[in-house]
């Protein structure tokens, strides 16, 4: 029971990190006037990119370990540092990025966007053999309202957390991906 507690706080965790681009881009969409039926819908959406994401990923990952062994499992390591360096990066560059409107297809165009590093990371979960259906619900779940709360939070203030939550969840991936490879 300890060790499934632990499983599950890693995996928040992770997920956590992976939802803070969605996060920031909410707090810019979020200022952005959006009815709470709209905010409802992006979040769900988020959430769901999020669950399909790492489940392709994990498919891939558990077919490279299969196959490849050990080396998988230290290329899954470099993905989840090569990941957070790059989070981080771009959460410190003041690049203005356009607005995609988060309706139709501009919305199924932001959620791919938002989740796109969680197809990697869930790569590496599965070179590692987790647990689908836990890695999955708390993706989705994180996401969804990390969200909620970024798009919610944007339509209170106006951007005071902004790029620094990118490089905090940038942070964290950079720091699983230390631990895999050396720990």
């Amino acid at each position: 029971m300890e060790e499934m507690i632990g499983v599950i706080f890693t995996l928040t965790l992770m997920a956590f990190a992976l939802a803070m681009d969605a996060f920031s881009v909410g707090l810019g969409m979020g200022m952005y006037k959006l009815r709470l039926r709209q905010i409802l819908k992006i979040g769900i959406t988020i959430g769901f990119f999020h669950v399909w994401m790492p489940l392709l990923g994990m498919i891939a990952g558990k077919f490279l370990s299969e196959k490849f062994g050990a080396f998988a499992t230290y290329v899954g390591g470099g993905l989840l540092l090569i990941l957070g360096v790059q989070m981080i990066w771009s959460g410190f560059k003041k690049e203005e990025s356009s607005l995609i409107t988060p309706v139709g297809w501009g919305l199924l165009l932001f959620g791919f966007s938002v989740s796109l590093d969680s197809f990697s990371v869930g790569l590496t979960l599965g070179i590692y053999g987790a647990k689908t259906f836990i890695v999955l619900t708390c993706f989705g779940i994180t996401a969804t309202v990390l969200t909620w709360f970024g798009l919610l939070i944007g339509r209170k203030v106006q951007g005071w957390l902004g790029s620094y939550s990118e490089a905090l969840g940038g942070s964290i991936l950079l720091a699983f991906g230390i631990k895999l490879l050396f720990g």
